[in-house]
């Protein structure tokens, strides 16, 4: 029973054979199509290969003929007729030693696929008209060769005597010969042209009737597919629209043939079986329950495995993102501290480390800040605040650079992570009692490869690899803060020495300005003695910084103080404008302009102000701006007395930074 079974199973006939078989018909059907039409295609190709190779030439050939006799006659009257035409003579010599030889083997070539009367008649033309070349040659051509054989009655009555008896009669003999020759290959060659036009119609007729054999077949084929194949496949077809749909509901099986569709009928009840484990299991992976257990299908289950592995990477991406958002949080909750207190460096020292030892769940934690040293000692870091540590005493420890470990870190400017702790480096003690740490992360604050200082944390637990790098990132971010903070406090000292000398310059200014009154009231008695003013114009512009400008801005002059204090030379300066000394935002705006109009209009300026030098950095100086008039009271020019505040260049240099 078996046995039939799988012979029954073996010879079953399946949706590829019907197909194979269908095709297979078509196939052959088109192979005796294509050979009857090709058959055809072959006859009428060999008569319309003779029409073109063999009748048509041939009679072009005969015709051309017929013209070369007609033409010899012409040429050989000429000659007799026209003793000085000598283009009809070269004319009459080529088709003697060249046309004709040529056209005679194209002939020969040409009749070998005549009949053989036809091959005997052009035979008898050819003799003849050899002959007539003979008489043409002999009889005129040679006995007419100069004036002198034109002049002699007997040679030319002998030549004339030779066109009328010989030459006319024996052409048009030749003439009648090749037209029969011509009548007959024209009659051949409308012959080949019936016989290309009864093929082609035939063909047209044959290729009509296979053709609608051949779709009456592909259409009683089509059919049969579509009874055996189609209906069956549209039915499994709204089966799975509804499983792309997503409705996982048992359909009752069709009766299907023993065939593939039947197969697919029995995978499709399987499949739906699988989807519905499967969706039960995708529903607990996005509820978030990654450990649920499943079951692939079989080790081949694409789904299945991948949801699998969606659910392994789902459950490692979540930690990940966990981790993630504890290190965003942090970055976020530090940035915060380091912000609000940039100012007091031990209140963010305090703050740093207690925040820190509590976000990573920590027990002990100190930070180690650079101390300020002149450029003659040994650099060191001290213990600024520390959190939950016994070694409050040591807050004013000072640490010189590959001392202990948290000098060792500072030495070579990277992390060192302690899991099996000395029992004598460190006690993290409580009420109860003390221990010794699990691990022990000593981190350096550094940023541009610069060191500020060590931060160090003590923990019962091992730090995670997520956790030290976050407190690697936070050290990068406490380690500028540290800087900025330290500048600020250096900038807050550079100022209020910057303000001492201001009031000290303000001071010299009033004095000044009181010399400058003096010397004006003093005028006609310095013209006296000029040469005591000369030496104390020299003074001034030695000591300060000296330029002169037009009304209308233009440096015309500037001494070599001034020079240096902005970098440029003489001839680049001399002719430019003074906006070329001041920032951008002010030299677009209308109060530096009403400035230089306040100076045309005589009143003096002066001032501390930010100008930029050659190099386009910021630099503060303070200048005095006078117009200088002549006796009837116009300004003829504007002088300006100024000295760089190195103190101040310093603050905006940092400012900028």
């Amino acid at each position: 029973m078996e046995e039939r079974q799988n012979k029954k199973f073996r010879f079953r006939l399946t949706i590829g054979n019907k197909i194979i078989g269908s095709f297979v018909i078509l196939i052959a059907l088109f192979i005796v199509v294509v050979s009857i039409i090709f058959g055809n295609g072959n006859s009428i190709d060999n008569v319309v290969k003779g029409s073109r190779d063999i009748y048509r030439p041939s009679k072009d050939a005969v015709n051309e003929f017929i013209l070369i006799v007609t033409k010899s006659r012409m040429l050989v009257t000429n000659w007799v007729y026209l003793q000085t035409n000598s283009e009809d003579k070269s004319a009459l010599r080529q088709l003697q030693d060249t046309d004709y030889p040529a056209l005679r083997k194209r002939i020969q070539n040409l009749s070998k696929n005549w009949d053989e009367d036809q091959r005997l008649r052009m035979d008898t033309v050819f003799n003849d008209f050899d002959s007539l070349i003979t008489i043409q040659r002999e009889s005129i051509m040679a006995n007419l060769q100069s004036f002198e054989n034109y002049e002699d009655p007997t040679i030319k009555f002998m030549a004339e005597n030779s066109i009328e008896s010989e030459v006319i009669p024996l052409t048009n003999a030749l003439i009648g010969k090749l037209s029969i020759i011509a009548k007959k290959q024209s009659d051949i060659t409308e012959q080949s042209d019936t016989e290309v036009i009864a093929s082609i119609t035939t063909l047209k007729t044959l290729t009509v009737i296979l053709g609608g054999v051949f779709l009456a077949i592909a259409l009683i084929s089509a059919i049969y597919l579509v009874i055996s194949v189609t209906k069956p496949v549209a039915f499994l077809k709204a089966i799975v629209v509804k499983l792309g749909r997503g409705e996982l509901v048992e359909e009752k099986r069709a009766k299907f043939n023993n065939d593939e569709i039947g197969d697919m009928a029995v995978a499709m009840d399987s499949l739906v079986s699988g989807l519905k484990a499967t969706t039960l299991f995708a529903e607990n992976i996005g509820n978030g329950n990654y450990n649920t257990d499943f079951k692939p299908l079989s080790e081949h289950d694409v789904l299945g495995n991948a949801l699998i592995n969606m659910r392994d990477n789902l459950a490692k991406v979540a930690e990940d993102d966990k981790k993630r958002n504890w290190a965003t949080e942090g970055l976020a909750k530090f940035g915060e501290i380091l912000r609000t207190n940039n100012s007091d460096l031990m209140k963010l020292a305090d703050e740093i480390i207690s925040s820190l030892v509590k976000y990573l769940k920590a027990n002990q934690g100190a930070l180690y800040i650079m101390d300020d040293s002149g450029d003659a000692e040994e650099a060191t870091m001290s213990m600024k605040a520390c959190y939950a540590w016994d070694k409050k005493k040591f807050l004013n420890h000072k640490i010189y650079r590959g001392e202990g470990l948290a000098g060792q870190a500072w030495q070579e400017g990277d992390i060192i992570y302690l899991t099996d702790v000395p029992q004598s480096y460190i006690k993290i003690t409580s009420g109860l009692g003390d221990a010794n740490p699990t691990s022990v992360l000593i981190v350096p604050l550094k940023v541009n490869d610069q060191i500020y200082g060590v931060v160090e944390i003590a923990s019962f637990n091992l730090f995670q690899d997520h956790e030290m790098e976050f407190v690697q990132k936070i050290a990068e971010s406490i380690a500028s803060t540290i800087s900025s903070v330290k500048i600020n406090a250096k900038t807050q000292k550079l100022l209020e020495e910057s303000q001492e000398m201001t009031e000290q310059m303000r001071a010299q200014e009033e004095e000044m300005r009181q010399n400058m009154e003096e010397l004006q009231a003093t005028q006609e008695e310095m013209q006296r003695s000029q040469g005591e003013t000369e030496s104390t114009m020299l003074a001034i512009d030695g000591a300060l910084a000296v330029a002169d400008y037009a009304t209308d801005g233009t440096l015309t002059k500037a001494n070599s103080n001034f020079l240096d204090i902005y970098g440029y030379a003489q001839d680049e300066v001399v002719g430019e404008h003074h906006r070329i000394l001041v920032t951008k935002e002010e030299k677009n705006n209308e109060e530096y302009r009403q400035f230089w109009r306040d100076l045309a209009s005589g009143y003096p300026k002066k001032g501390t102000f930010r100008r930029i030098n050659r190099k386009g950095e910021i630099i503060q100086v303070h200048s005095s701006f006078s117009p200088v008039k002549n006796r009837g009271g116009d300004v003829i020019k504007i002088m300006e007395i100024t000295y760089e505040i190195k103190t101040s260049k310093v603050l905006n240099d940092l400012q900028t930074v």
